[in-house]
């Protein structure tokens, strides 16, 4: 069961978007006040304005953090040293040796898991669930290159397709849902909402998908490690050393006194 931490109460930790689709208004209503600025003020001032608006929704999408589009979480309120574990891209071949790792150190983790991995590999995914772990959403196909650009028909494809497979094989819906490579376009949350999923990023991570040296990728997270951190790894890397990665940062979290707890929903 996932372990209870403590709550400040100022906002939910599981927030499922509830207005998807208000920031349509907001971008017309931004455009329409710039169109007036280029109309009173001219082209120095109107084209300006208008390429600070467009940065802007660029940065909204690819901040992994960025609330611009709808509500995210990066850390949990606790007042002890614990830390959420969540292991993105899985299953794969390393899932039964973390899944050991995390046994032997008594920790918990959420596992996001690809849609079309996850029908791959179905006894992977009830091993995680039978072992205590939580399981989230992380797309259905993984377009690492073009997922910050899908539309609106295939953002929902990817999403519910993904909800659609891990719950037919564990027989309960994620209630988290990991944008890939962290890029959330505006197109994310109307398909949340649909899934009564809530979105999760990171306050600290190590790059491990593309650093192969365990030291270093621990040595990163370390410095951001706090009471209440969400910590990002990856599984079935394509250097072969996430298992290592992973042994090394419980090492690190054990050492520092940091226990890794899946913390209740609220």
């Amino acid at each position: 069961m996932p372990r209870n931490s403590r709550d400040s109460g100022a906002s939910p930790l599981h927030a499922i978007p509830r207005h998807p689709h208000a920031w349509a208004w907001v971008v017309l209503l931004l455009h329409a006040a710039v169109a007036l600025a280029w109309w009173q003020l001219g082209w120095r001032w109107g084209l300006p304005l208008l390429l600070v608006l467009h940065l802007g929704l660029v940065w909204g999408t690819l901040r992994p953090g960025s609330r611009l589009f709808g509500p995210v979480a990066t850390r949990f309120d606790t007042a002890v040293p614990e830390v959420w574990l969540t292991i993105d891209d899985g299953p794969s071949p390393d899932t039964p040796a973390i899944l050991d790792l995390l046994d032997a150190h008594g920790a918990k983790a959420t596992f996001f898991l690809v849609g079309e991995r996850a029908r791959a590999r179905p006894e992977l995914v009830r091993e995680i669930a039978t072992r205590g772990h939580s399981i989230g959403n992380h797309s259905h196909t993984h377009p690492q290159a073009r997922f910050w650009a899908l539309g609106p028909a295939a953002m929902r494809r990817e999403i519910l397709d993904c909800q659609q497979a891990l719950t037919a094989i564990t027989g309960t819906a994620p209630r988290w849902f990991r944008a890939v490579v962290g890029h959330a376009n505006p197109f994310v949350h109307a398909p949340l909402r649909k899934a009564g999923l809530a979105r999760l990023a990171w306050s600290a991570r190590g790059y491990d998908a593309v650093e192969s040296d365990p030291a270093r990728v621990t040595g990163r997270i370390a410095r951001d490690l706090a009471p209440g951190a969400i910590v990002l790894l990856h599984e079935g890397a394509p250097h072969g050393r996430s298992v290592d990665t992973v042994a090394a940062v419980l090492d690190a979290l054990a050492q520092r006194g940091y226990r890794a707890v899946v913390p209740a929903a609220r």
